[in-house]
This record gives structure tokens, sequence and C-alpha cells, in this order.
């Protein structure tokens, strides 16, 4: 099974097109002051328009948003960056404990025997072992809350300096449209029927590459086929960095040439680890206060929404190749890496990259005995136990996902409505 869907994958990403640039005409730092204006209202004039069947106004308006949802997101990931600090994601000492695989406090938190304990020792009072409730937590809370001041004043300077975010911040639900790419699905009609086919067909495979099951776009793009020749227009608009490097460093791999295929994936692994930060920083974005609340349960509230998003980060940037998602896609990097300096009989990052791996898929086979092969022999490639220690950004990735995970869970579990914590949106 495991081999098989190895080179299923490898079949489907050597009849993969190449991917174009996206943005063409889009700067960061040299965005036009002529075209600044609230994302919901060019978003909102967009679809206005649209409805009118204005197509070429629509068209306009709907790639000024999606320039304009660009810049915001470039413009939350630099103002994250600049203002990280030492808490950049695994290097800070909030972290430390996680890259080491020790609990963190969180983890602690979630190794408590019962929800009842913590209950009890959250409580007023004494709890049941006669400690008092928060003694000895004091401090590290004003500890953490002092690292909060700090950074939200840093936010403020660096977006104060931004001009996206002199503009009205777009609400929720037009955010939520952008991350599924609803945009798209109106631009590949309105450019069909403004006679710009070939770009059609881009609108529409980008819209597809995140929602493969939209039967009617689907039969859109078929019928756009038989009008134009589609290959050299199958161009994902949205795809990140990585997407492309992943896809190249694969058919390498396919082709025997293990080096050039080890240094496009260690670039894609770099590239990926990037856009997971910058989609961490999107969800630290602005957001609506609807209802006054006590202090802690306003602070839950919007916890969980934002540990929903930065959860959801691992599947949104998760790359579909040849109309199929790439499934563990941190691991499948790690896989081929493996693989590759093993036939260039470098064991240590082989062993590391087996390590690696093992953190996302450890039921795995395969891995398992290579692992125990590679200990075997351990002699003659005078491999040391720490060799055997996974790569250190892939633990802290591993930790950090599985810390998200088990947090989000525990308030699912325990953040019921009657509490004053209003959890999620479950709509995705």
């Amino acid at each position: 099974m495991e081999r098989r869907r190895w080179l299923a994958l490898l079949l489907l990403i050597a009849s993969a097109p190449r991917v174009g640039a996206q943005y063409e005409k889009y700067s960061f730092r040299g965005f036009p002051e002529a075209e600044l204006m609230p994302l919901q209202s060019a978003y909102a004039y967009a679809l206005e328009q649209y409805e009118g069947e204005n197509w070429r106004e629509s068209i306009r308006y709907l790639e000024a948003s999606l320039r304009l949802h660009r810049l915001l997101q470039d413009s939350e990931a630099h103002c994250h960056k600049e203002c990280a600090g030492s808490e950049k994601l695994g290097t800070g000492p909030l972290f430390t404990e996680l890259a080491k695989g020790s609990p963190s406090p969180s983890e602690l938190l979630l190794k408590s025997d019962s929800f009842a304990e913590l209950e009890g020792s959250a409580g007023c009072g004494e709890n049941a072992s006669g400690v008092t409730p928060g003694e000895g937590l004091q401090d590290q809370e004003m500890e953490y809350f002092g690292l909060v001041l700090q950074r939200a004043s840093c936010l403020r300077r660096c977006k104060s300096n931004l001009p996206v975010f002199q503009l009205t911040y777009p609400p929720t639900e037009t955010l939520r449209d952008f991350q599924r790419r609803t945009p798209y699905q109106y631009l590949h009609y309105a450019l069909f029927k403004a006679n710009k086919v070939e770009k059609a067909v881009s609108a529409a495979h980008t819209f597809l590459q995140k929602n493969p099951k939209h039967e009617m776009t689907q039969k859109y793009l078929n019928y756009y086929k038989t009008m134009v020749d589609v290959d050299e227009y199958l161009v994902d608009l949205e795809a990140q960095p990585y997407e492309t490097v992943f896809v190249r460093a694969v058919k390498l791999y396919n082709s025997g040439d293990f080096r050039s295929s080890i240094a496009d994936m260690e670039h894609a692994l770099s590239k990926y680890y990037e856009a997971y930060e910058n989609c961490l920083a999107g969800c630290e974005g602005s957001y609506e206060v609807s209802e006054f609340k006590d202090f802690y349960p306003a602070i839950a509230d919007r916890f969980v929404v934002v540990l929903q998003c930065k959860v959801d980060c691992e599947v949104d940037l998760t790359p579909n190749v040849g109309g199929y998602f790439v499934e563990k896609f941190v691991a499948t990097m790690y896989h081929y890496l493996q693989f590759a300096y093993y036939k260039l009989n470098d064991i240590k990052n082989a062993v590391q990259s087996v390590a690696s791996y093992m953190l996302f898929d450890p039921g795995d086979e395969v891995m398992q005995q290579n692992l125990v092969y590679y200990r075997f022999y351990r002699e003659r490639w005078h491999l040391e136990e720490e060799d055997f220690n996974p790569r250190p950004e892939a633990l802290r990735y591993h930790n950090w996902t599985s810390t998200q995970k088990k947090l989000l869970e525990f308030a699912r579990q325990y953040l019921q409505p009657d509490d004053e914590v209003r959890t999620w949106e479950t709509e995705m």
C-alpha cells in the first residue's frame, strides 16, 4: 500500500504542468497608493458588478481585491517577523522545552489526571491537596503577560507604518472567502464572458486546486478545454513557492539525480516552514468584538478562534499535485530526503531524516525496518546515538502542531458556552 502511494505520487508529478509566476504586477513594498482601498469595499463592488454582468469592471475589482488580500497577508507576516524577536517559532524560551522534547506549560496542563483536578485548583479557596490555587503561578503569569504587552506594542508600531492597516479591516467572512479561493470562482466565469478564455482556465484551475470536488467549476474547465489548448494555462495563481520546488525535487529524484533532488527538497522544506510561520501570523490579525466578557473568558474566546486558525494552517498549506492533496506533506519531504541521502551514502543525514519522518508517521513499518537496519550497522557508518535524533526543525514543528491540536481538543471538551466562552466557528 505504501509503495503504491509513493509510485502514484511520482506518476502524478511527472505529468504535472509547469506553474507560472503569480501576481506579476504585485509588489509588497511598491504597492501603488492609487490602488489602496478597503478589501471589503473592492470585493463587494466586484460582486455587485458581477451580478450586473459588467464583466470587465468585475474582473478589474476581483483582481484588485486579490492583490489587496495578498498585501494584507504580506503585511501581517512582515509585522509578525519584525515583532517575533526571540519568540520566533521554536526558538524562544517559551518553546525551548518543546525542542528538547520536554513538556511545555501547555502540555503539563494537558497531562493533568482530570479536568476536575484542574478545575479544583483553579477555583476559589484550597483544593483537595491543600494547595492555594494559583500559588507559584502569579510570577509566571506576569512574565507571560509582560511578553504579550511587548509584542502588542511592537505590532502597533509596525502596523502604524503600513498603509494597508490604515484601512478598514475586512470582516471574518470575507477573509474566509479568500482562504477558500472563492473570488476565483467568480473570476473565471467573468473572464470567460469577457472572451479571455486562457485567463479563465488559470482562474478555474486555481479555484479547483483547493476545491477539487466542485463539480460546476470542473464542468466549466472541461468546456474551456474544447475551446483552447489548456495545458500551458493550467497555472495555480496562488501556488506557494515551496510547491514548485517540491515538484521539481521529486522529478529529480525520479530521474536519479539525487544530489540536485536533495538541494531542492531542503529548499522546499525551508520555504514550507516559512510559509507556515506566515500562516500563523495571518491568524493573529484584527477581529470583531461583538460582546462584553470577563477578562479570562474574553482571552480564551479569542485564543481558541486563533488556535483553530493555526491548526488549519497545516491543511491549508498542503499542496495539490495532479488533483490529489499530498498527505502528511512534511513527512513526505523527509521520506524523499532519507532515500536520497542514502543513495549518496550520506548515512548520518539519512538517519536523521528517518527519525524526523517517524515523528509524523511512527507506525510506518518500512521506516521502522530502515531504522533497525541503520542501528544494526551503526559501527560501520560511525553513527553516534545523537545521530538517531530527529532534526531540530522537525521536532519543533511536530511538537508545536501537536500541542496546538491538544489544546484545541482541550477547549472543545471543557470550554462550554455556559463558561462564557464561545469556542470556534465549525464551518470550514
